[in-house]
């Protein structure tokens, strides 16, 4: 993976355009410090940094088809390269490179904007047809690959991530209030949505379309589609959905093993991870095997008992990376600024260290056990709607404007996604200051669309959730400021097996009882497990993976801490409430104070970290 950064317009100066491409390249060259290229004339202008992973010597972009009146520009990996520059080659394109991204402008010749469907692998793609005079862009089918996009005038500016963006002039610099108000409610951001107004991100399976001089427009290409509750499906025994998410996910290890230089794991000493380790041992039996882990010095963060266990039956190369409390904190400015938006807990400080201690290694590119939670019931609201089908009213009660809340939102007025919101919106307009606080229906994220409630009508509760999941959770939070970010942060490719579109699609035809067995969640991958990695790790109890939040920033009495939480500061800013942060200082400072992570809210690290991106973005102060 690499980073793109660019614009088109009617007309701009070449000389100009690339002194802008430059700084806009410059400021992301932690997504490819290995080289740079340029695409730079009166109406296009595309810069390119490098992480070479493929093809070292010639895999230098853009890339062109043979007349160059198509130019393109991919970040990622196409799994599937191989048999696209075979069909390629027999249609008569001549390719001159081993890189997977060399079919792309040559693909798009052939099929036009269908090309996105042809591809398996993970990747943003921009590319301008000359002979049509169109720009395309395109992220992945679940959001592995960041890329951002913003029309002023008669310009489009795009980037693999929003600060190489603002360095176009044309792009001012303000607060998205809706953005901050959906990483409050939700788990995170979620796409077109960001922190900056008027830019947006690509959504996940989404691509587009861009003639300059007028508006662009966008199109799904690829959703994961559930079959209804009442569908008659085909029904096999439990041995044939094992063998077969085996089969499929040992093709999804290969494709990711593809590279040019050394490929390394995560092993958090968990299920999923673990899998992904005992694969890649049976795939390369010979090979020294590199595994990678954080820990904490408090036994009940750390899990290194699970990681030393799994590496001693891998045999792998393992690196332990401790990660300090004094280190969570120092690390968070750095941390915000690579995730351009707020957090609602420090656990990204983690990631970031992990990433470090990987490119410290010298290793590329890591495979992880993202995505395995959100398609195999992992969560514990699996669990819950699994216990409100069998007791109905014994989980969840709530009141009539709740209820028709939850319709509106999730196709089902008993279903609970995170919290009661009815309930949260009276906490959030405690903590945000008064002319927030006039907004506060303007800016709700719950009034603005999040899903197409056509996806959800009919699900059983399980595939409602992992459809939400994916849709609120994994595409734009844990695989992007939670992931993308922080590996990219120190150069490092985060290549994901669970997220294997063939696997995934699999997934949608298996029986909800499988993936929830009882309230055993995960009950089919373990049964693939258990013929690759030990019992031990198998059935261990799931352990969510926390890290100190702000009760412990506090504690720690850190005046640039207390500079951020300062009423003149809040005051200042116009965002929240002084009088409401202050109470949260007294009552997350109290001795032996926790938050029930993840059934609570860590209110004051978003309030910490939200201050910390007005900073570091120059955003300015909101008014009345």
């Amino acid at each position: 993976m690499c980073g793109l950064a660019g614009f088109v317009g009617l007309q701009h100066a070449p000389r100009w355009a690339r002194e802008r491409l430059e700084a806009m390249g410059a400021v992301i060259a932690h997504r490819g410090p290995d080289s740079r290229g340029y695409h730079v004339d009166e109406t296009v202008a595309f810069a390119f940094t490098r992480l070479a992973i493929r093809d070292l010597a010639s895999g230098d972009q853009p890339m062109y088809n043979e007349t160059r009146e198509i130019v393109a520009m991919t970040t990622g990996e196409i799994y599937n390269y191989p048999q696209l520059r075979e069909l390629l080659v027999a249609r008569g394109h001549t390719l001159h490179t081993k890189c997977d991204t060399e079919v792309i402008p040559h693909l798009y010749e052939e099929f036009g904007r269908e090309l996105f469907s042809k591809l398996d692998g993970q990747f943003a793609i921009v590319l301008f047809d000359y002979r049509e005079g169109v720009f395309l862009a395109a992220r992945d089918h679940f959001g592995v690959t960041p890329l951002f996009y913003t029309h002023r005038g008669d310009t489009l500016v795009f980037g693999s991530e929003i600060k190489a963006i603002l360095e176009h002039p044309a792009v001012e610099r303000r607060v998205d209030l809706t953005g901050l108000d959906q990483v409050l409610t939700l788990p995170g951001l979620v796409s077109p949505r960001t922190m900056f107004e008027g830019i947006h991100s690509v959504p996940p399976g989404t691509a587009v379309e861009y003639r300059p001089g007028d508006q662009p427009k966008t199109w799904t290409y690829w959703d994961l589609a559930y079959p209804r509750a009442d569908a008659e499906l085909d029904h096999h025994d439990e041995t044939y959905y094992v063998d077969r998410v085996e089969e499929l996910l040992i093709k999804s290890v290969e494709k990711r093993l593809q590279s040019d230089v050394e490929v390394g794991f995560y092993l958090s000493g968990g299920l999923d991870s673990s899998l992904i380790g005992g694969i890649m041992r049976h795939l390369l039996p010979d090979a020294e095997l590199r595994s990678f882990a954080a820990a904490f010095p408090e036994r009940e963060l750390s899990e290194s008992d699970y990681q030393r266990l799994m590496s001693n039956v891998l045999d792998s190369t393992h690196r332990e990376r401790l990660v300090y409390d004094e280190e969570i904190s120092a690390r968070l400015r750095d941390v915000v600024w690579h995730a351009e938006c707020p957090l609602k807990e420090s656990y990204d400080s983690a990631a970031h260290t992990l990433s470090e201690a990987v490119r410290e290694s010298d290793v590329k590119v890591v495979l992880t056990g993202q995505g395995a939670d959100e398609f195999f019931g992992g969560y514990i609201g699996y669990r819950f709607d699994h216990l409100r089908r069998a007791q109905p009213g014994a989980v969840v009660s709530t009141d009539l404007a709740e209820a028709r809340l939850r319709a509106r939102l999730w196709g089902d007025e008993s279903f609970f996604y995170e919290r009661n919101d009815v309930e949260f919106r009276a906490t959030k307009a405690a903590l945000y200051s008064a002319a927030v606080r006039e907004r506060q229906l303007e800016i709700d994220c719950l009034e603005h669309p999040l899903v197409d409630p056509e996806r959800l009508a009919g699900l059983h509760d399980l595939h409602r959730r992992s459809y939400l999941d994916l849709k609120l959770r994994l595409g734009d939070h844990l695989l992007g400021d939670h992931g993308d970010r922080m590996t990219f942060a120190h150069s490092v490719e985060g290549r994901h097996p669970f997220l294997d579109r063939e696997l995934v699609e699999f997934l949608a035809t298996v029986p909800p009882e499988l993936k929830l067995k009882g309230l055993e969640e995960k009950y089919l991958l373990k049964q693939v497990a258990r013929n690759w990695i030990p019992g031990r790790i198998v059935d261990r109890e799931k352990f969510g993976f926390t890290a100190p939040g702000s009760p412990h920033l506090l504690r720690q009495d850190d005046p640039a801490i207390k500079a951020l939480l300062s009423r003149e500061r809040i005051e200042a800013d116009g965002y929240f409430d002084p009088d409401r942060v202050e109470q949260l200082v007294r009552q997350y400072s109290t001795p032996g104070f926790r938050i029930n992570v993840p059934f609570e809210t860590d209110l004051l690290m978003t309030v910490i970290t939200f201050n910390m991106l007005l900073d570091l973005y120059h955003l300015p102060a909101h008014t009345a």
